[in-house]
This record gives structure tokens, sequence and C-alpha cells, in this order.
């Protein structure tokens, strides 16, 4: 039997909600199987007494009460205000007025990735969809009363969840017209609003989760808990890549509230790792019943594992060609030919994500095959889908809780967490909560690769770039989770964007060498343009340089074309008083990048301080979206971004001696202190274009090169290696 866990009101299961909701006669429901990819959605609409179960995105009752669905789990990124929002827009509700439930990967609501939080795609992948289902609600709500009126339906319209007819004045609520509205055909296509007509997309908006966290009610995965759960706290070797040969549990059994110890494993993509789980009453037990276990290890060679000697190799590597990415014109013979020409290898470092809160899950293995989970994920069908897998449960058997995440940048993508809970509930036969402690998050990855990009570059006589070839050198992210992984082909995700920027080089060229390793990686906040744009955006500085131009006016020369990088960096000149000269002692730097999340430029300003290093003064940013939802979201998560990358780019990147992580809490892993943060202006390009593009991820990529062409103008030293400490430079 499911069992609830204590929890706010994002998170329970719809059959506790349709209960607990005293839901008397019908229910006007409407969903939408798939977010994305859909020409047109494909809508149900039909009475729903109260003992029945449907996966609706909008739950009106005859008491007036809504409740709409919200797919896009809450990370931190406002997608619990923006999601239901695009909703509530065409329905002509009042945000205020709802409730909002989060999905919990059911597949009714959609395929893979339509339920996860990832490439900053919640708004650019459900923006129309989801504006169709409030509009078609909307349209058959207005039908109902004007056949309950016997009056035109152009007579009527919807306000603040009431129909009106407009030459009486006669009103019915959304609750009165649940019912016959519940027997209507659902339209095709229903007419959108013309966004001159929003009163919410658009405008800055209080998000309802603010409140929900500033006050304690709102429900994290770390609070979740369920009726004769116990706790877990896992073993694992820090040595990634070792053998479980044997463990002594005795001295943990003697703690008191220790129950047991049980051997789990633990499933990132191809990887497997072997761990010991000490079981206890309290989360407290648990882990002093893990520091008193002994554990024998064979670590199969990788305790020799040193990031000095993976970086050599990386070096090493860079003379090879690898693969070719992207070839256009003739890059060889040009950059032979060319006067003047230029190489540089850029060097970025390990990095974990280090969310505020640490991977936890719990998992209820029930009679059946049955299992239900209480996670803080960037996805209830990611949860639902890596579960059946590593259990070989069928998905359908899987109920998923998503609840509000402390932080995720591309860490909850992997799910090692949540199929580590339910194979120890499966173990003990009880709920068992997963608890990682915080060096247990920066110590056992999955990381951000390390990555390398050797440069090439070639002018003409008259400085123009003519030639441009970047070639990425690191392990790959695919191929820690895919044992089919083909190292003879280019790595699409390594190159990420390196081809795609706007700059009118005539012979470019790209390629991808692959580096073996066996430390597990996945996606970091902007994947691999984390690392790409500070080479690319670096050289183009020393490009700049070479030819003796201000670097601002080298890239736009590069753009005769119009384009959205083009839009960005013009507005960025005027925005941050470009031409105007900065006194002595300080110094700006610019950078733009445009990759499958979306597009931004900043520029950054910095001075010398007077204990002989660095000061980080302020940010300039400018993103272009095509529509925003909720220009505060948007400049929270720009600033965010930018605190994001200030901190990889100047703190401590992950780096391992004897095949262990040296860096095991935030004493030595780093983050930006609020006394560090620069001031931040942000400007929103939003002219409603035919593109949407993302929010969370394009702010942090141009940070580090701006920043390190900023340093460059204000010290003359060219920072090809990050992290850079500031205070040295």
């Amino acid at each position: 039997m499911s069992q609830k866990p204590i929890q706010n009101e994002n998170g329970p299961s719809r059959r506790n909600f349709l209960k607990a909701a005293g839901l008397t006669g019908a229910t006007f429901a409407l969903g939408l199987p798939s977010i994305e990819g859909l020409a047109s959605p494909i809508l149900n609409l039909s009475a729903v007494p109260e003992s029945v179960e449907l996966t609706p995105f909008i739950i009106i009752e005859k008491s007036g009460r809504i409740t709409l669905m919200n797919p896009r789990p809450e990370i931190g990124q406002g997608t619990y205000q923006s999601v239901p929002a695009m909703i509530a827009e065409e329905l002509e509700v009042p945000l205020d007025k709802v409730v909002i439930r989060q999905t919990g990967g059911e597949s009714k609501y959609g395929e893979m990735w339509s339920q996860a939080v990832g490439g900053s795609g919640s708004i650019r992948g459900g923006y129309t969809q989801m504006r169709k289902v409030g509009a078609s609600a909307r349209e058959m709500l207005i039908k109902a009363a004007s056949d309950q009126w016997s009056v035109p339906v152009d007579e009527c319209f919807a306000e603040n969840a009431t129909v009106i007819h407009k030459p009486t004045g006669k009103k019915l609520t959304y609750g009165q017209l649940a019912e016959p509205a519940a027997k209507l055909p659902v339209p095709k296509e229903p007419k959108l609003k013309d966004p001159k007509q929003f009163t919410m997309l658009g405008k800055s908006m209080p998000r309802p989760d603010v409140p929900l966290k500033v006050t304690g009610k709102a429900t994290f995965g770390m609070d979740a808990k369920a009726p004769g759960m116990v706790y877990a706290s896992i073993e694992r070797c820090p040595v990634l890549g070792s053998k479980l040969v044997s463990f002594d549990a005795a001295q943990s059994l003697k703690i008191k509230g220790v129950q047991k110890a049980v051997k789990v494993e633990r499933v990132v993509g191809k990887n497997r790792y072997e761990g010991v789980a000490i079981i206890a009453d309290n989360y407290w037990a648990a882990l002093q019943g893990r520091k008193a276990l002994h554990v024998k290890w064979d670590h199969q060679g990788h305790d020799t594992f040193q990031s000095a000697d993976f970086e050599k190799n990386l070096r090493d590597l860079a003379k090879t060609d690898g693969v070719l990415g992207h070839n256009a014109g003739d890059f060889d013979k040009t950059f032979a030919d060319a006067p003047t020409k230029l190489d540089a290898l850029y060097e970025t470092p390990i990095v974990s994500h280090s969310p505020m809160e640490p991977m936890n899950a719990l998992a209820h293995y029930q009679a059946g095959d049955k299992i239900e989970l209480w996670v803080s994920s960037q996805g209830g069908d990611l949860v639902r889908d890596e579960v059946s897998k590593v259990l070989k449960v069928p998905a359908d058997n899987i109920t998923v809780h998503i609840l509000f995440n402390g932080g995720g940048f591309g860490r909850r993508l992997t799910q090692d967490f949540a199929t580590e809970a339910a194979l120890l509930s499966k173990a003990v036969g009880k709920p068992v909560k997963v608890v990682w402690t915080r060096e247990d998050d920066t110590q056992l990855g999955p990381f951000r690769p390390m990555t390398y990009s050797a440069m090439r570059g070639a002018l003409s006589a008259d400085g123009k770039a003519v030639a441009l070839q970047h070639k990425v050198i690191s392990p790959s992210i695919d191929a820690t989770m895919n044992e089919k992984y083909d190292k003879t082909k280019p790595d699409g995700t390594m190159l990420e964007a390196t081809n795609e920027q706007k700059y009118e080089i005539p012979n470019l060229n790209t390629r991808y060498v692959h580096a073996e390793t066996h430390i597990p990686l996945t996606y970091w906040r902007s994947v691999t343009s984390s690392t790409l744009a500070f080479a690319h955006e670096c050289f183009l500085d020393e490009m700049a340089h070479k030819a003796g131009q201000d670097p601002l006016a080298f890239r736009l020369s590069m753009l005769t074309k119009e384009s959205d990088a083009k839009r960005v960096l013009t507005k960025l000149k005027e925005v941050s008083g470009w031409d105007k000269p900065l006194p002595a002692g300080k110094g700006r730097g610019v950078a733009q990048w445009e990759f499958f999340a979306g597009l931004a430029g900043q520029v950054v300003e910095v001075s010398k301080n007077k204990a002989g290093g660095v000061t980080v003064d302020k940010v300039y940013c400018v993103i272009d979206l095509g529509t925003v939802v909720n220009p505060d979201t948007v400049k929270a998560q720009v600033e965010g971004a930018i605190a994001m990358a200030l901190t990889a780019a100047t703190k401590d990147g992950i780096t391992f001696e004897n095949g262990r992580a040296v860096q095991k809490n935030f004493d030595a892993n780093r983050m930006l202190r609020i006394n560090e943060m620069p001031a931040i202006e942000v400007h929103i390009l939003a002219e409603g274009g035919p593109t949407i593009k993302g929010v969370g991820e394009p702010g942090l990529p141009p940070l580090a090169p701006a920043l390190a062409n900023a340093v460059f103008a204000v010290t003359g030293k060219r920072i090809r290696r990050l992290p850079v400490d500031l205070e040295k430079v």
C-alpha cells in the first residue's frame, strides 16, 4: 500500500491528493500527454468522479478550486512559477488562486525528458504547448457558459476564473461550468492570446515557492519521511573504480540504533561501484556505524591515478590530430600561408557540482514489485526509467514524488542515489532513506570533465581573422554513460557550439581528441560550453590584440550579417559604456557565447587592489531570449550563473592524488563568498522573436573568458589555465 510521507503540496501522490481534496461530483480535467515535439497537443477531457485517478494538467472542482500540474521540477530556477503561469495566462486565472502540483514522471505527462529540467529547456520546450492547454480549457469553459445562457460565444469572455456575458454582465464561475465543459469537444487549435493582452507572462511576478522556502514549509528530498522508514549511510571507496573485497561490521553493530550492514551497488551510466550501507533507526547512528566499518578494497590499479599525470597526458594528446568535427574552407592551407599565426593551449579542471542539498532519496520497495520514491531530482521520468532499468521492474510499477531540489546544476540528472535507495529498500524490506554526506558529494562525482583546448588562428595582412581551429582534448561525458561509445566519431557534446558561433571566419576547423578516464563524468551547468567558451573567446582576444584592434570592435567586424550575436554585442557595447575610457588601474573584457541553451554576452570590469591582486568590480550581461516569462527570474538566473562561473574560474577544481579526490568539503572546494560577488547589471533582449531561448545556462559561459580578457587588459598577463587566483595575478 502506498505510504504518504510528511510533505507539503508540491509532492503527494495523485491518489492522496484526490482523497484529501474531498472532490464531490465531477471534475474538469484537461491533460497534455506530451510537452515537447508535438505539432499540436493531444488533449483529453472527461468527467472525473471522486474515485477516478487521472493525470491531467488542469483540475477544476465544483468548489472552484483549481489545480495546475507542473511537469518541470523546481531546482531553484523558478519553474514552480513559470510553467504553471503559461497555463494560467491562457486560462485567465491568477496564479495566486491556484494549487500547484508536481508531476512524478507518469507516462501520460510525456515521454523521456518531458518531465525533466536540464539544458535550459523548460520554457523553450513547453511555451506554446502549455499555453494551448490553458487556451483550450478557456474556450471550452466559455462555450459551456454560452450554451447555458443560449447566447453567442463571442458575447462571452473569461476573466479571473469566471466567464462573463458582456451585454448583461451575467457571470458563472469555472467551478459552476466544470461539469458541462467536460462534455464538449476539445478545440484542436485554440486561439492564443496576443502577447499585448498578457497579465502575467513577461511581467515581474512573485514566485509562489519563495514563501514556502523562507518559512520552512517547503519539502525538499532531505525532509521526506515515511512510516517505518530506516536510514542508510553508504561507505564507498574514494578510489573510484575499486572493488569490494570484504567488510567487517562487528563494531558498527554495537552502536545503538544500527540494524544491519548491507552490500549495495551504485550505478552511474556504464559504471558500477560497490559499497556497504549501514542501516539504522536514525541518520546519526547510520553515519557513526559507517565510520566504525572495516572495509577491504581492491583498487584495481586506480590508486596510481594522479591529476598531474592526467594533465600531462592531455598536453601530449593535444599534439595529435584527433577526429574531425567540422570543416569549412581550407584551414591548413590558409594557416600555412598566412603572414600572422597564433596558437595557444587553454586548460580547465575537473569540477564538482556541489549543490547545497547533498544527494538523498527515500524509497519503499513493496509487494508485487511496486516501488515508491520521494526524491529531489531533476526529472521524475528520469527517476522512473533508471530505477526501472536497474531493478528490472516495469516503469508503471514505480511511483515517484518529486520534491523541491536544493540545487541541481546537472548533478541530479544522474539517478544513482535513487537506485541505491530502491535497491536497499528491496534488500531490507522497509522504506530506506539514503543520505549522502558533503564529502560523498564532493569526492565521488560524477564530475565536469577536465577539458583542454588547443587553439590555432591566422590573420591576414590587414588584420582580419581568416582561419581558426579549435581542438578539444578531453575525456567524454557520453563515454561514461554509454557502453557503445564510438571513439572514431566526433563527440558533439565535447565539441559543443565550437562551430556554431556567428563570427564570419572563412576557414574554420574543429577537432576532438578523446582521452580515456575511469572517473565518472556528467553534465555540469551549461555542459561543455562552460569550458570551451573560455578558450574560444580568450583566443579571439589574443587575435584581436595581435591585429592591434579593440576586442569588441574585432568581434563586430566579423559580424557583418544581421544575427542575434551581433545584436547582443551591440547592446553590450552600449550598456557597458565600452567606448568610455576607464580610470588607471581598471580594465574590462568582453565575451559572448551561443549554444544549444541560448545566447548571452558579458563585459567584466576589474581593478587592481591594494593587496596586489585583481578585484572583479562589475559584470554587465545581455541575454537574448526572444520571449520572457518572468524578468525577475531571468535576472536571478543570470546572477546565479555568474556566481557559479566566477566560482569555477577562481576557486578550486577537483584534483586527484593516489586515486582519491583531494578536496572533500567546502574548506578545500571553496565557494564564492558574498563579499566577493560583483555588482551585476542584466539586460534582457526579448522582442518576441520566433526562437525562444533558455535562461538557466547562457549566463555562465561568457564569464570566464570575459574575466580573463579583463585581467589581461589591466595586467598584461594572459590567463590560459583555470582556476586562476586573482590575488596572485
